[in-house]
């Protein structure tokens, strides 16, 4: 067979796959073909999702399972040796292996990022292919990986059996901690956004290190006992009875593996601490989930557990690096080793994406003040002055804006859907009670059928504890409000949760991420693939802070001549912003574990009351993001103009383009992966447009049909007359579902298999009506034909 007439796929089989194998390559454990790296952004469209193109290598070449070493791109042999090399050099760096290679079938071109001899590429016929021995052996000699740092590195995975493996950035971050410590290093930072599997990056960290004997006792730390349970129960499972929870003040020396609350070992028993029943030297790694919390503060809880064993490697997870004057993981842990991202891990189609709908309320944004002797509810005297943002829900409550954020809620949960799920995050527990209060009222038919249908989720109340499983559980409707404070801005793996919303005052970028990162989990078998951000209080700003997202940056470094501190933030409030973190909403739980003492900052003595104070909003708007995950800041239609500029010169191209198309739905489709938000501008231009008239018009400003209009024309030409009845009934049938659904509904090849079609026969003897299906689809290509021509 001609080798120019060959498929891709087949040159693969046929050619490439061949070479590698007579290289030495295991095709069963070594060779990848079609490896995703990514899933594909999720694109969002109103209450539609579609994603992005999916980034996929040919082949990704592993010296061991989940250790890739090498990419291989290929290509058909129409193209040259080295068509294929940028796409592979662009896996190459998300992998970050330093071997590419692209091939057409006819040879190899090699990219070898650690050449000696100062040739970076060269062409290699296929019997000069490296095998999988050379090309470790050239990677481990660049690094100077001695015998045993090599047995370290190349321990295996943990495998379950059922083929999963740990996506791209896991691979990464576990590769890379595991070198470090194999070369010595003792503090390790991993930053993972929330959602992205730091746990199990942990335990493939661990298994590794516990199975090659370089850790022999480890001590994994986590601040909630939620957190310590699921690990258990979940990600670290297949440690068995080598695992122990430390608890109830026992410290039994018997197990290996150690998971523990931090107040358990801090809190004091007869003068002791209970860490201090083990020896400085008995654990030889210790991991500290949400390190953000505490752990590198020099007079915390956490740290004095950490110096305590200072000899052991330590490794500190998180989504969000704290920075600031009273505590720098960076300047406790070093620079991270490795960090993935928010925008990383929704770019990839990892994460869900996010809309946000902000809301000001007019005195939040003016102000309150009373008038001369006002008294609040309880007939307090209220202190004239101007009150806002900072003091509403803390010296000053106005219930008229609580019952306004509540209607919001419950306004947008009626557009959307009353049992998604939603978490309130509300400035203390005394305000979480009220919303509670709010929004049962604003519901009051679904209280009346389950009072569970919205409930506080506060540390204090038992009652509300005790739902947080079933609020995270998917099956479990409700719980489908909590109103909360601090205590589910961490460690709540909320997988369906579609709506945040924010009526708390926030100022920490921490804080802001970790809220954030309850809602960006997709779980796709319940249609949780995006989430809302509804803003009271101004939060989002943030958004624009150059930090959101972005590696973390060193902001303090405490030395002897510290830097002032970032205005709005005193030290005092920096202090009170921690204790709050750490220790607001943890009471001591059932088995004794006290918080580490300081407790929340104290409230005002007393709080004004005010039931008569109308409030109304100020501003309310919705925010969209482009497939770059950018703010929108133009127009709708500005943007949709400027999108399709790039794709298409001119109106006649790209009406030449839409009349060439099979499926004019493609179309659509990809330019919504391009970022048009056809449901949007159908809201802003009529949502009786066509996709097709809403881009003639926006783009090219030509007057639109709605698609009642079209059909109306179509219908006076008397179109239908060169068909038999049978057949004109199905096509005046296919017009009506046009005007009524659209171009999507006539091309859907089911469409003869429901109503009215199934009233006129079976869709086999309506296809015949056509003379069978080549004559039926082209009948629709016509009519859609005579529906653009206008």
């Amino acid at each position: 067979m001609e080798k120019k007439s060959l498929s891709e796929r087949d040159i693969c089989t046929k050619f490439i796959t061949p070479a590698l194998e007579k290289a030495g390559w295991n095709i069963q454990t070594q060779i990848r073909e079609e490896f995703s790296l990514t899933d594909g952004r999720i694109i969002v469209r109103g209450h539609l999702h579609t994603r992005g193109k999916n980034k996929r290598a040919d082949y990704v070449l592993f010296y061991k399972p989940n250790i890739p070493i090498a990419v291989l791109e290929a290509k058909d042999n129409n193209h040259t040796v080295g068509d294929g090399m940028q796409q592979a050099l662009g896996y190459a760096e998300m992998l970050d292996v330093p071997f590419v290679f692209s091939s057409n079938g006819d040879r190899l071109l090699f990219h070898n990022k650690i050449n000696t001899d100062g040739v970076i590429e060269r062409e290699l016929e296929f019997e000069a292919m490296p095998s999988p021995d050379t090309l470790w052996q050239w990677w481990s000699d660049h690094c100077g990986l001695s015998e045993d740092q090599t047995k370290i590195i190349t321990q295996d995975y943990y495998s379950d059996g059922s083929g999963k493996t740990p996506r791209y950035y896991q691979v990464l971050a576990i590769n890379k901690t595991i070198e470090a410590i194999a070369k010595g290093q003792n503090r390790i930072l991993l930053v993972m956004a929330t959602g992205t599997g730091k746990t199990f990056t942990a335990f493939q960290i661990i298994w590794r290190l516990w199975k090659s004997k370089t850790k022999k006792r480890i001590l994994f730390l986590a601040d909630r006992n939620i957190l310590v349970d699921q690990t258990m129960t979940n990600d670290f499972k297949p440690f068995g009875s080598a695992m122990t929870k430390i608890k109830k003040r026992q410290a039994d020396k018997s197990y290996e593996i150690y998971l523990c609350l931090y107040q358990a070992v801090t809190g004091n028993e007869e003068g002791r601490n209970i860490y201090k029943q083990f020896s400085p030297g008995f654990f030889d790694l210790i991991v500290i989930d949400e390190c953000h919390r505490g752990s590198a503060a020099e007079d915390s809880a956490w740290r004095s557990i950490l110096d305590y064993f200072s000899s052991a490697t330590q490794i500190g997870l998180t989504a969000t690096p704290k920075e600031t004057k009273i505590i720098s993981n960076i300047h406790y842990f070093g620079e991270p080793i490795y960090t993935y991202s928010l925008r990383q891990g929704i770019n990839d189609g990892f994460l869900a994406p996010y809309k946000v709908i902000r809301i000001d309320i007019d005195k939040d944004v003016s102000g309150w003040r009373p008038t001369k002797g006002m008294k609040d509810k309880y007939g307090q005297e209220i202190e004239d002055r101007v009150y806002n943002q900072r003091d509403f829900e803390k010296v000053l409550i106005l219930n008229k804006r609580t019952e306004l954020v509540a209607a919001k809620i419950t306004e947008y949960l009626k557009a959307t859907n009353r049992f998604d799920k939603v978490i309130v995050f509300c400035e203390n527990i005394d305000h979480a009670e009220r919303m509670r209060q709010a929004i049962a009222n604003a519901n009051s038919d679904l209280v009346a059928e389950n009072h569970k249908y919205v409930m506080r989720i506060t540390g204090d109340n038992k009652e509300g504890k005790a739902e947080l499983d079933n609020f995270i559980f998917p099956e479990s409707v409700y719980p489908v409000i909590a109103t909360t404070s601090k205590l589910m801005t961490t460690g709540v793996d909320a997988k369906t949760c579609k709506l945040i919303v924010l009526d708390q005052r926030i100022q920490s970028m921490t804080e802001f991420k970790q809220i954030i990162g309850r809602g960006t989990r997709i779980d796709e078998d319940y249609g949780k693939l995006s989430f809302t951000i509804m803003d009271f209080k101004q939060a989002t700003k943030l958004f624009a802070d150059p930090d959101f997202d972005g590696d973390p940056v060193q902001v303090y470094e405490p030395g002897k001549d510290d830097p002032i501190v970032p205005p709005e933030v005193t030290e005092d409030e920096e202090k009170q912003n921690q204790e709050t973190e750490d220790n607001d909403e943890i009471p001591p739980d059932d088995e004794g574990e006290d918080t580490g003492g300081g407790g929340t900052p104290p409230e005002p003595k007393f709080k004004y009351v005010v039931d008569n104070v109308k409030v109304s909003v100020a501003s309310e708007r919705v925010q969209y993001y482009d497939v770059e995950g950018k703010l929108i800041t133009e127009s709708l239609k500005d943007y949709t103009r400027n999108t399709l500029s790039k794709d298409y010169q001119s109106l006649d191209e790209f009406l030449r383009r839409w009349g060439e198309a099979d499926r004019k739905q493609a179309i659509i489709e990809e330019l919504a992966k391009e970022g048009v938000f056809f449901e949007a501008l159908a809201e802003e231009v009529g949502k009786d447009y066509d996709p097709f008239d809403l881009i003639c018009h926006v783009v090219w400003d030509e007057p639109p049909l709605t698609r009642q209009e079209r059909a109306r024309e179509v219908k006076k030409r008397n179109y239908f007359t060169k068909y038999g009845e049978q057949a004109r009934r199905v096509l005046e049938a296919l017009l009506d579902k046009y005007a009524d659904e659209g171009i999507e509904a006539v091309e859907e090849p089911q469409i003869l298999n429901i109503t009215p079609f199934t009233e006129m026969g079976t869709a086999m003897e309506l296809v015949k009506a056509f003379g069978g299906m080549k004559g039926y689809q082209q009948a629709v290509q016509d009519l859609e034909r005579e529906l653009y021509s206008a």
